[in-house]
C-alpha cells in the first residue's frame, strides 16, 4: 500500500499539527491577501506571528501609533520570526502589511473595529479597519498561523453580569485554534469573571514566567491565579503543540506579565479606572467603544504612566510570542524529521509522487434515459477518493510499488479520512527525492513545487513525470524552463495544444475526431517538446495511447538515457490501442488515465520492455473503468503484470516517424 506518514490536524495519532504551514485555499480568493513573506515563510515552516491592528487604528494616535507597529514587527523580526499584521483594507482582509498600508491605517480617521460580527458587513461594503483579537484570530487560523501576539485580550466588563456586556474574543478563543500571547486580561475589565467565562469556553490559560499570577495588562498582579503555567517558550510551544495535536478547536491564552520596570502600579491603575467607568456611564459610552474611551482617559488620569507600560507590555509580548513561534516551529518540525522514513526501511529508494487528493461524488442514473423536466430521477451516488496524484500513488502501490505520497487537504468534514502530507513540506523530503527512481507531479500542486522539483531533476539527473491534470492546469511547468527539466509528460490531446499555446507553438485551427487525424496532429503537437522530454505519453481515451519519443530498431524506450546517444535513433510515434469495453461495462472514467500511466510507469520501474508496459497500464485502465472506484481494488501485481500481458492477445501496434 502507499506508505503512509500520518500528518494530521485533528488526528489522535497526529505528532505535530500543520496549522503553522498549511496555507488554506480559502486565502487565494478575492477576500483575502497573504503578504509574499507571509506566504513564503509559511510555505517553508518558518515561523510567523500575527499581528492584530486595532491598536493601531483605535488603541493609539497618530503618529505614535505607526511608530509603534513598526516597532512591534521589528522585535518579532529580530528574535527570528516573521510579522504579519492583519488588517482589512478596502474590503479586502490582509495578512502581512506593507509598511505603506500600515501608514494608511494608522492615519486613517473613518476606519472601522473589526471583530467576527463586522467581518461579513465590512467585506462587502469594501471599508477599512482594524481587526481585534477576534478578528485577527480568524485570520490568523485560516492562513495557519497558530501564534498571535496582542496586548491585551477583551473580557467580561465590570457590572457584565447585568449588562451582558462580554468580549466576542472570549468566545472566539473557544472556538478558534490559535494561542494568543497577551499580557492578560485589560485591567479595566472583571477579571474574575473572564476568567471563569473562559473555563466555560474551554479555554487553556497558563501564566508565562515562574509564577501562576494572572496578570492584569498594565500591572503584573491581579490578585487571580491563572489554571496553568509555562516557564518558558519551550514549554509554552509544548503546549500549544498538544492543544492543535488534539483538534480541539479551541484557543491557547498565554499570559505574560508586563515587565518589572515598566509595570504601573496597581492602585494607581485602579483609582483610573473607577474614575474612568464614572465619567463613561455618564456619558453613556457602552459597547465597542467604551475600551478605547476607558484607554485614553487612564492615560491622560495616570499623566502617560498607562501608556508607557502599554507600550513596553506589548514589545515584551512581541519578544516573548517570537520565541514561543520559533520554538514552536522547531519542535514541529523535529516531530516531522521523526516521522520520515528512515535509511533502511526500505530495500531501494522509493518513487515519489506530488499531486492532489480530493473526494469524488459520483452519481449514475439507473435509467439509460435521463428525465431533464425537472423529474427526480433515480440512481446511486457514490463517494470515492480522487485527484490524480493520489490515484497514481494507490495504483503505483498496487502494482507492488512502495511510492511515497505527498499532498496537500483542506481542513473539512472529508478531511479526518484522507492520509495527507502538505505540498509545501516538499524541501524537507529533499533526500527522498534525490534517492528516487521517478518523480511523478501533477497539475495541481503550486509553480514553487513544480519549480523546485525541475532545478533538483537537474541538479541531481532525476526521472520525473508530469501528469498535466486538465487543459488549465496543464501550461504550469511550460510558463518558464522548468518543463525541459522533466523525463514525462502524459497529456491528452487538449491539454498537449495548451502546452503548445504556451510555448508559442503553431496550433492546429480545430483538433480532429477521426484516428488518423488524431494521430497526425498528437505527433506534431509533440515533436518540439522531444527536443527535451525524452518521452510524450498521449492519452486517447477510448483509442487507446500513442507513445511518442526516440526509437531504436522500432522501439521506443521508457527509460532515460536509452538512445539518448545513439545517432541512429529517430523520432517515432507508436499507437496501442485500447482494450475494448462496452458502455454498460463502464461505470466511473475518473481515474481510468491515471491508472493507464501507473501501470506503464509501474512497468517501467520493473524494467520491462516498452510493450509490456503500456499493456500493463491498458490492463489497470481497463479495470478501474469497471470500478466504481478511480483506481480499482481489483488492481494487483497479479492482474496487472507481464505475465497477464503475455497471456492476452492484442491488438495490432502502429508506427508513424516523426522526423
Amino acid at each position: 500500500m502507499i506508505r503512509k506518514i500520518t500528518y494530521s490536524l485533528g488526528r489522535h495519532v497526529s505528532t505535530a499539527a500543520c496549522g503553522t504551514t498549511q496555507v488554506r485555499r480559502f486565502l487565494h480568493g478575492a477576500y483575502v491577501r497573504i503578504q509574499p513573506s507571509v506566504q513564503e515563510a509559511l510555505m517553508e515552516g518558518r515561523p510567523v506571528v500575527a499581528l492584530e491592528s486595532t491598536i493601531i487604528t483605535h488603541g493609539m494616535a497618530y503618529p505614535q501609533n505607526l511608530s509603534m507597529a513598526r516597532e512591534v514587527e521589528e522585535t518579532v523580526t529580530t528574535n527570528g520570526a516573521v510579522p504579519a499584521t492583519v488588517g482589512i483594507l478596502r474590503g479586502r482582509i490582509h495578512v502581512g502589511l506593507t509598511d505603506e498600508e500600515l501608514e494608511f491605517l494608522a492615519s486613517s480617521k473613518n476606519v472601522v473595529k473589526v471583530s467576527r460580527r463586522d467581518l461579513p458587513f465590512i467585506l462587502s461594503q469594501g471599508l477599512s479597519g482594524g481587526t481585534t483579537v477576534s478578528g485577527t484570530m480568524i485570520a490568523a487560523h485560516k492562513a495557519g498561523i497558530p501564534v498571535f501576539v496582542t496586548g491585551g485580550i477583551g473580557g467580561v466588563h465590570r457590572g457584565g453580569e447585568n449588562t451582558l456586556d462580554v468580549s466576542a474574543d472570549l468566545t472566539e478563543l473557544g472556538r478558534t485554534p490559535v494561542a494568543v500571547v497577551s499580557a492578560g486580561v485589560k485591567s479595566i475589565l472583571d477579571i474574575g469573571r473572564t476568567l471563569e467565562y473562559l473555563e466555560t469556553q474551554g479555554v487553556c490559560v497558563a501564566a508565562f514566567g515562574e509564577s501562576r499570577e494572572f496578570p492584569a495588562f498594565f500591572s503584573r498582579q491581579s490578585g487571580f491565579q491563572a489554571p496553568y503555567h509555562v516557564r518558558d517558550e519551550e514549554e509554552a510551544a509544548e503546549l500549544i503543540a498538544s492543544a492543535l495535536g488534539l483538534g480541539l478547536s479551541s484557543g491557547v491564552l498565554i499570559a505574560v506579565p508586563c515587565p518589572q520596570e515598566r509595570a504601573a502600579s496597581g492602585q494607581v491603575i485602579e483609582e483610573a479606572i473607577q474614575q474612568a467607568l464614572s465619567e463613561a456611564r455618564s456619558k453613556g459610552i457602552t459597547g465597542k467603544e467604551l475600551t478605547p474611551f476607558m484607554l485614553q482617559k487612564i492615560n491622560e488620569l495616570t499623566d502617560g504612566k498607562s501608556l508607557d507600560s502599554n507600550l513596553a507590555l506589548i514589545q515584551n509580548n512581541a519578544r516573548v510570542g517570537s520565541c514561543i513561534a520559533v520554538a514552536l516551529s522547531k519542535l514541529q518540525k523535529a516531530r516531522r524529521m521523526e516521522n520520515l522514513p528512515r535509511r533502511g526501511d526500505t530495500t531501494s529508494p522509493q518513487p515519489v509522487v506530488i499531486g492532489g487528493i480530493n473526494v469524488d461524488f459520483i452519481a449514475k442514473a439507473q435509467n439509460p434515459v435521463i428525465l431533464d423536466g425537472g423529474q427526480t430521477n433515480a440512481g446511486r451516488v457514490r463517494r470515492t477518493f480522487g485527484g490524480v496524484g493520489r490515484n497514481l500513488a494507490d495504483c503505483l502501490s498496487r502494482l507492488g510499488q512502495t511510492p511515497l505520497f505527498l499532498s496537500a487537504v483542506g481542513k473539512d468534514e472529508h478531511s479526518e479520512s484522507i492520509l495527507h502530507y502538505c505540498h509545501h513540506m516538499v524541501s524537507q523530503f529533499k533526500e527522498n527525492l534525490c534517492q528516487a527512481p521517478l518523480v511523478c507531479i501533477d497539475g495541481n500542486v503550486p509553480l514553487s513545487t513544480i519549480q523546485y522539483v525541475c532545478q533538483l531533476a537537474r541538479e541531481h539527473q532525476l526521472a520525473v513525470c508530469y501528469e498535466p491534470t486538465d487543459e488549465n492546469k496543464a501550461s504550469k511547468p511550460f510558463l518558464s524552463d522548468s518543463w525541459k527539466a522533466l523525463t514525462y509528460i502524459s497529456p491528452n490531446l487538449q491539454e498537449l495544444r495548451a502546452i503548445n499555446r504556451t510555448l508559442g507553438n503553431p496550433l492546429p485551427a480545430e483538433l480532429p475526431s477521426r484516428l488518423e487525424d488524431v494521430v497526425q496532429t498528437a505527433m506534431a503537437l509533440a515533436c518540439p517538446l522531444l527536443a527535451h522530454l525524452h518521452c510524450v505519453v498521449v492519452s486517447l481515451g477510448a483509442d487507446g495511447v500513442l507513445l511518442c519519443g526516440k526509437s531504436l530498431a522500432g522501439s521506443i524506450s521508457l527509460r532515460p538515457g536509452a538512445h539518448e546517444q545513439t545517432a541512429a535513433a529517430s523520432l517515432c510515434a507508436t499507437h496501442y490501442p485500447a482494450i475494448h469495453i462496452s458502455r454498460e461495462e463502464i461505470v466511473n472514467v475518473s481515474g481510468a488515465g491515471d491508472s493507464l500511466m501507473a501501470g506503464i510507469l509501474a512497468g517501467m520501474l520493473a524494467k520491462h520492455d516498452t510493450d509490456t508496459c503500456v499493456q500493463m497500464g491498458l490492463l489497470a485502465a481497463s479495470l478501474s473503468l469497471r470500478s466504481y472506484e478511480p483506481i480499482s481494488p481489483e488492481i494487483s501485481t497479479s492482474s496487472v503484470s507481464q505475465e497477464q500481458v503475455k497471456s492476452r492477445s492484442w491488438p495490432e501496434v502502429k508506427v508513424w516517424k516523426m522526423d
